[in-house]
């Protein structure tokens, strides 16, 4: 038993020489005691820097309390403590342990001042305090606050966390953060050229920044060491921010995709320039806030399916409101192309006002689900999940449509009446049921389209608008009733368009990306892939 205790106090001995202990509670309210004779503002730092060195967690609290203004002085007994307005007086809080102490009017204290000098003091000192923290996201989050903000004061708690740290990629970042520090330090040059090859490494806009004001406040080798690692992050930069602007461009492509697979469906079959195609899509974005509506009222734990309950249901609305709209209207008008545009015109301005009538003019907040939230980086390449999501998607809703379309019964007859609508009908195929199902399907797709884009636009009355002139370019462009064409009609020009906007902005780049199609089209009428057949080709 002797041995065992033996043994047990020499591991507990050798522990404390390799592990940083934190100071003990007295020695710490020795140092908070300090702020009562911390006759300026340089005497306070100097106590703030003190209760950082100690490394203890337990003095966030009365840092944090300091840089808010609410760390106070008893005049009577000189002890510090947290204070809280509690009417006429102020509760006192232990600094350490935030256990009450009783109140105190306002006559018998004293506010510790505090500038906005101590407060960056301060925090600093509280991101060097999460340093230690078991999680290595509360640690990756102080490397970065500490990296944006380097102190020559980090270097020595960095060099401690460093040495402790187990994570690969949590200790790359607190070597980052340690370099920094050493390049607002006074340290010898081949440190700093050492700390500039570490940050150049890096990689990103953070290190840029860095780095130009080190190159303006340095002279000799560190400024040009300085100077060439900003020109390689920059070139780099340049490659990334490429990458950036080609998924932008696929984003988009997506989007147009979703918006115009449908168009392609019934202008390539019926050869029907339906104007409202775009209040289609608003339809479903409509079905995705009423689902959200219910769901948030009765069921707020389905919450995160929403999207997936308001997807067959979109279909549905946008199916039915597009049948009717072929039965009702667009039938007699076959042949007729002109007409069935301001037919469908009018149309979209009576859909339209009826939103406006049933569910006002201001735009309707529709939620994203959890799996839709947030971003994440590869490289320097920003990915929102939404964005990511919908590219998925779009993907999926053209490759079950081009199954339909190629491996179906229904999707043969559409092909044959697409190419030659005559003999089709001499086959016995009932070309006005082919044509008002396949632009219900059309519709319908238009509305699915429209729960995607509930996700990262604005639901509105007029959110068809503003795809209906993009869709018909993309129709356009790809080929006539293609729906490869389509695809990729939608990424090129989503893609030309992101590549523009840096350039000529927004409204002019579409611009330029419409007259490029014009000429386009003076070439190759059809479009990308023209579709074949004796009725297209007539």
């Amino acid at each position: 038993m002797i041995l065992i205790r033996a043994i047990g106090l020499m591991l507990l001995l050798l522990l404390g020489t390799l592990l940083p202990s934190n100071a003990s509670e007295a020695d710490l309210r020795a140092i908070i005691a300090k702020f009562a004779a911390a006759a300026n503002f340089p005497a306070i730092e100097a106590v703030v820097r003190e209760l950082a060195a100690s490394g203890d967690p337990a003095v966030a609290r009365p840092l944090a309390a300091l840089a808010e203004g609410s760390l106070y002085v008893r005049k009577a007994d000189s002890l510090v403590f947290v204070g809280k307005e509690s009417g006429d007086g102020i509760e006192l809080l232990d600094a350490l342990t935030g256990e009450g102490s009783g109140e105190a009017a306002k006559a018998d204290i004293s506010k510790i001042k505090v500038n906005n000098t101590l407060r960056r003091v301060i925090r600093d000192a509280l991101g060097t305090l999460t340093l230690g923290s078991k999680d290595p996201a509360v640690r990756i989050a102080a490397a970065d606050t500490m990296f944006k903000t380097p102190d020559a004061a980090n270097i020595e708690p960095l060099d401690t966390a460093i040495a402790n740290e187990s994570v690969a990629s949590v200790k790359a970042l607190l070597e980052q953060a340690r370099a920094a520090s050493i390049l607002v330090s006074d340290g010898p040059e081949a440190d700093k050229l050492a700390a500039i090859a570490l940050i150049g490494a890096r990689g990103d806009r953070d290190a840029v920044s860095l780095l130009t004001s080190v190159e303006a406040s340095s002279e000799g080798a560190v400024k040009d060491a300085a100077t060439a690692a900003i020109s390689n992050i920059n070139s780099t930069l340049a490659l990334w921010d490429a990458g950036q602007n080609i998924w932008y461009g696929i984003s988009l492509g997506s989007v147009l995709l979703l918006a115009a697979i449908g168009l392609a469906i019934t202008f390539g079959v019926m050869g029907v320039i339906n104007m409202a195609h775009g209040e289609m899509v608003m339809l479903g974005a409509y079905t995705t806030f009423v689902v959200q509506e219910v769901i948030r009222n009765s069921f707020p734990g389905l919450f995160d399916w929403s999207l997936v309950i308001a997807l067959p249901l979109a279909f549905l609305v946008a199916a039915l409101v597009g049948l009717v709209i072929e039965r009702g209207l667009i039938r007699f008008l076959y042949g007729r192309p002109l007409e069935t545009l301001l037919a469908t015109w009018g149309v979209s301005l009576i859909l339209q006002q009826a939103v406006r009538t049933m569910f006002g003019p201001t735009n309707q907040e529709v939620g994203n689900p959890s799996w839709m939230s947030g971003s994440f980086n590869i490289g320097q390449l920003a990915v929102t999940w939404n964005r990511l999501w919908i590219l998925v998607f779009a993907l999926g809703v053209f490759a079950v449509l081009l199954y339909v379309m190629k491996r179906t019964p229904w999707g043969l007859q559409m092909r044959a009446v697409t190419a030659n609508r005559r003999m089709a009908a001499s086959m016995g195929i009932r070309t006005p049921w082919v044509d008002a199902l396949t632009f219900a399907l059309g519709s319908g797709i238009a509305g699915i389209a429209g729960v995607a884009l509930s996700q990262i636009d604005n639901v509105s009355p007029n959110l068809g608008r503003g795809y209906i002139i993009d869709s018909f370019m993309v129709v356009v462009f790809g080929g006539v009733g293609n729906l490869w064409g389509t695809l990729v009609g939608a990424f090129s020009l989503g893609i030309v368009n992101k590549f523009l906007e840096p350039y000529a902005g927004a409204v002019l780049g579409k611009i330029v990306v419409l007259v490029l199609i014009i000429l386009f089209i003076q070439k190759r009428p059809r479009g990308l892939f023209a579709l074949k057949g004796r009725s297209v080709e007539a």
